[in-house]
């Protein structure tokens, strides 16, 4: 099974959809000439031309807005924001248009738009660069939200936000793109709201999504070699997200820590422990820990910013304060 990078099974994704499709189109700024900031759009107006992946002026507002105008008029657009943080600036397309109007107009209307958005901290671009805003829009009624840890999960899930008829937030962890991984030939599209067991444990369950993912298996690694064994769930899906296979899970190891790169108020983390709460709550041997970003605008200094971002010895240490029932 061949190996690619992120970067380059989402290309793979947008130019597979683009041949199966020819109503979906690509534009964003500087995705055409330049093939995008990240180069995740490299070749496309090569192979597809002008009229199906261009360059827009720089307003997000307007991209969506134009987004949202073609997919009413019957195209499946797949805007690029060059970041997560610039989609403040098209919050009220999105959130008062994007994700309600389906829903407005009884169903007489389909929305099929897919918003690629990178994002995430560790690369010393500062507070208006390195946001992690996925709780925003996992908070919307109306959108859906993916997240991928892995190339062949990104790939599959792009595919699969590419055919919704819904509004699909599609986020890109901008320190995953150069990470690689297997993605078979002729992968399908995957689902979307289903988590996957990683790895799987009996003493504790690990959740995460996204670049965390991979934080909660190198924690798992370091736990297994001192005898304690952690079950990791990737959510893949943010909204809707796999309540069933997490609960299932915990009623099994007893225990839970979810981890988030976002700030912990109102995050993901909240959300995923409440839900646990709720569902599995008398299997429980202790309270959900949560390991979270620190709650504050990510610093630009390199030794600053790393320490608000969660690590492995980070969550490894959250297991056993909790196998200890230090909480």
């Amino acid at each position: 099974m061949p190996k690619v990078t992120y970067r380059e099974a989402i290309n793979q994704a947008l130019a597979e959809e683009m041949r199966r499709d020819a109503r979906v189109v690509v534009f964003g700024e500087d995705v055409a000439e330049y093939e995008g900031s990240f180069k995740v759009t490299r070749g496309l107006l090569k192979e597809f031309g002008p009229e199906r992946v261009f360059d827009t002026p720089i307003s997000e507002a307007a991209i969506v807005g134009a987004a949202i105008g073609a997919a009413i008029g019957g195209m499946r657009p797949v805007p690029e924001l060059m970041t997560v943080n610039f989609a403040y600036v098209a919050m009220d397309q999105i959130v008062n248009h994007l994700a309600v109007m389906r829903y407005m107009f009884g169903g007489q209307v389909r929305l099929p738009v897919t918003i690629r958005m990178p994002g995430g901290g560790g690369h010393q671009l500062g507070s208006q660069h390195s946001h992690s805003a996925e709780p925003l829009f996992t908070h919307v009624a109306g959108l859906k939200v993916v997240y991928p840890a892995t190339p062949a999960d990104a790939k599959a899930l792009l595919k699969a936000a590419i055919r919704d008829d819904n509004p699909v937030i599609f986020l890109e962890h901008e320190g995953l793109y150069n990470s690689s991984g297997e993605v078979a030939e002729g992968l399908e599209a995957g689902r979307i709201g289903e988590a996957q067991v990683l790895r799987e444990g009996s003493d504790v369950t690990l959740v995460a999504y996204g670049a965390m993912t991979h934080v909660a298996l190198e924690a798992a690694d370091a736990l297994a070699s001192e005898g304690l064994r952690a079950e990791v769930i990737d959510l893949r899906t943010l909204r809707p997200w796999d309540q069933g296979r997490v609960a299932d899970s915990v009623a099994r190891t007893h225990r839970a820590v979810v981890v988030e790169e976002a700030p912990p108020v109102c995050g993901i983390g909240a959300e995923v422990a409440a839900t646990i709460t709720e569902r599995v709550f008398d299997r429980l041997d202790g309270p959900i820990l949560r390991v979270s970003g620190a709650d504050v605008p990510l610093p630009y200094a390199r030794q600053l910013e790393q320490a608000c971002i969660p690590h492995a010895p980070d969550v490894v240490r959250a297991v056993k304060r909790l196998m200890q029932g230090a909480w």
